[in-house]
């Protein structure tokens, strides 16, 4: 098992930490959280986390895109400007 290090004092986590740190993110991901099985490896938890994150990551990135393209297109006093910026500022 491999240990952290903080603040200079040696710590480890346990099989059972790590069991239930697994366990924990597995609620979290939709695919994962939707399956029939309680149940699924940790590899198979860190791999769909990590096209979660993935996934989120594009979808921020194609949202912020629209937001730029309806930003450039709006009059900047126009009463659509000030709704976009103030749902921006919540």
């Amino acid at each position: 098992m491999s240990s952290r290090r903080s603040s200079g004092t040696s710590s480890r986590i346990t099989d059972d930490q790590i069991i239930e740190l697994v366990s924990k993110l597995q609620q979290h991901i939709p695919e994962l959280r939707n399956r029939r099985s309680k149940k699924a490896s940790a590899s198979k938890v860190l791999h769909e986390t990590c096209s979660y994150v993935r996934n989120l990551h594009k979808e921020v990135d194609d949202l912020s895109d629209r937001l730029s393209q309806l930003l450039s297109t709006v009059d900047d006093d126009s009463p659509q400007a000030s709704i976009i910026r103030s749902l921006i500022n919540q």
